[in-house]
């Protein structure tokens, strides 16, 4: 089969309405939007865009459902993620190639999403059965304690576009293993990875109305009518700390447990020990994964004066050598930008740089033709008063700046509000221990470039967001803790 046979093929199997209590349906107005490839500026499909009222049936539906899905055997709930898992890998190229297309990474980073995505649906399909409580008695002994762990209620999930499955799966998998009900909004620019997915979901199992899909042009006319609704017992968003905190702001009318991912301004800091081999490789993975379009990605390259000339050469070098393009295309390993938004705050971000004295020693402006593309960028002999420095990029331009020692590296790394992911590169592991200790950091990569997993624990501090998704703590965020006591019979 041709790529354009496959192309059409997927389109074509994914459901372009809303799912609202078990069922595919047009808008309540009849409106849509397009969604676009990033690499051509082609419509790929038109969705239904849902309204107020589609918000209001999607809360009633998962409102409905709450009662009878927390009834439910742990173990039901961890065979239809299992089950989800397994068609998960089933449809892995059907999933990678919508993903490739709605949002432009290259297909062999797409098929690596299929995989760390699809990994979450079978954590938290073995963590469903493992949610223990306890039973003890007090310290006087006059009663009998039982803790047990409850679904928190319906939750409202709001996935970027940036890793279409993966946040998806991140937070509608504990939510199942939990007990809850979910409504999900996906982005504007990338909703059919998240529409495939939830048909997946209906074939493991799924019982009608605990997962709705209400995909919209407009994300207030989804979340504000939500949001308002008593019903609603928690909120789990990845995006923007400016989003983010207005959607905290909005939660306390209802107390509503909050999960926040936001953004981020990592530091990637080469000490004078470090291998550099293993550093440039590692900030390759960091930076560039796609595109740079990741709140985990290397943000500010902090690198010492000793062996900076050094690592800026190699690192140019691999850069040099990547290859803009269409991600159908498996020679591409550079996608585009997401939009032309995207593309032009790149490029503000570049050209503010180097007028304020930084160098461009690859790359540094956008790429002619089709698509919203910018050259894979290094720049050197950036100050602390460069955008680039104080500001998230998202995108593949990674700045780079020299310290004297340990304290300097330290301030570079926390002069910032955010505090996601971290990157440390020593061959001292005693210095990688003290460092740790150091930055104010959730995330902390020790000669390594890439460390999400799903059996790990990910969130920041500071203003990159509150609550953690995946390892242990992952279905944590979506159980409230219940204790009852009795009479202790031998009181």
């Amino acid at each position: 089969m041709s790529i354009h046979d496959k192309v059409s093929a997927v389109l074509e199997a994914t459901p372009k309405g809303l799912l609202i209590n078990g069922e595919w349906r047009d808008a309540s107005d009849g409106g849509t939007f397009d969604v676009e490839n990033p690499a051509t500026g082609e419509i790929l499909a038109t969705l239904a865009s849902a309204t107020e009222e589609d918000s209001h049936a999607a809360m009633d539906a998962a409102a409905n459902a709450q009662e009878s899905w927390a009834r439910t055997s742990t173990r039901e709930r961890s065979e239809i993620l299992r089950r989800a898992f397994d068609l998960v890998q089933e449809h892995k190229e059907d999933l990678a190639l919508l993903m490739t297309l709605e949002m432009g990474k290259p297909l062999k980073e797409a098929r690596g999403e299929v995989v760390y995505g699809g990994e979450f649906l079978r954590w938290f399909s073995e963590e469903a059965v493992r949610h223990y409580g306890r039973y003890a008695s007090t310290p006087e002994g006059n009663l009998k304690m039982f803790v047990s762990h409850k679904p928190v209620g319906p939750c409202l999930l709001i996935t970027p576009w940036n890793f279409p499955l993966a946040m998806a799966t991140r937070k509608v998998a504990p939510a199942v293993a939990a007990g809850c009900t979910m409504i999900l909004k996906p982005a504007r620019l990338t909703p059919l990875t998240s529409q495939l997915f939830a048909k997946l979901m209906i074939e493991a199992g799924i019982p009608a109305g605990v997962l709705n899909v209400v995909s919209s042009k407009s994300a207030s006319n989804v979340s504000d009518p939500i949001m308002a609704d008593p019903r609603l017992r928690k909120v789990s968003f990845t995006g923007s700390t400016p989003v983010g905190k207005q959607l905290m702001k909005t939660a306390t009318d209802h107390v509503l447990r909050t999960s926040m991912e936001l953004g981020g301004n990592g530091p990637f800091i080469v000490f004078e020990d470090a291998d550099l081999d293993k550093a440039v490789e590692g900030a390759m993975a960091a930076k560039m994964r796609n595109m740079g379009e990741a709140c985990t990605a290397a943000n500010r390259f902090l690198v010492h004066e000793s062996v900076a000339e050094e690592f800026s050469q190699k690192f140019a070098a691999k850069l040099k050598a990547l290859k803009p393009g269409n991600g159908l295309d498996e020679d591409s390993t550079v996608g585009p930008m997401v939009e032309k938004k995207a593309l032009d705050s790149v490029n503000e971000f570049v050209q503010d740089a180097l007028e304020k004295g930084a160098s461009a020693v690859v790359g540094g402006k956008p790429v002619d033709g089709p698509g919203y593309f910018f050259e894979p960028t290094l720049l050197t002999g950036v100050s602390e008063e460069c955008r680039v420095f104080q500001e998230e990029i998202f995108g593949p331009v990674a700045p780079m700046t020299t310290f004297t020692d340990e304290d300097d590296a330290v301030r570079l790394a926390n002069m910032t509000e955010y505090g996601l992911a971290s990157y440390v590169f020593t061959e001292d592991i005693s210095r990688a221990l003290r460092i740790g200790e150091r930055i104010e950091y959730g995330l902390l990569g020790l000669n390594v470039g890439v460390i999400s997993n799903a059996a790990a624990p990910f969130g920041g501090v500071k203003e990159s967001g509150v609550g953690r998704e995946g390892g242990a703590e992952g279905i944590a965020e979506y159980t409230t803790v219940q204790y009852m006591g009795m009479p202790s019979p031998w009181a």
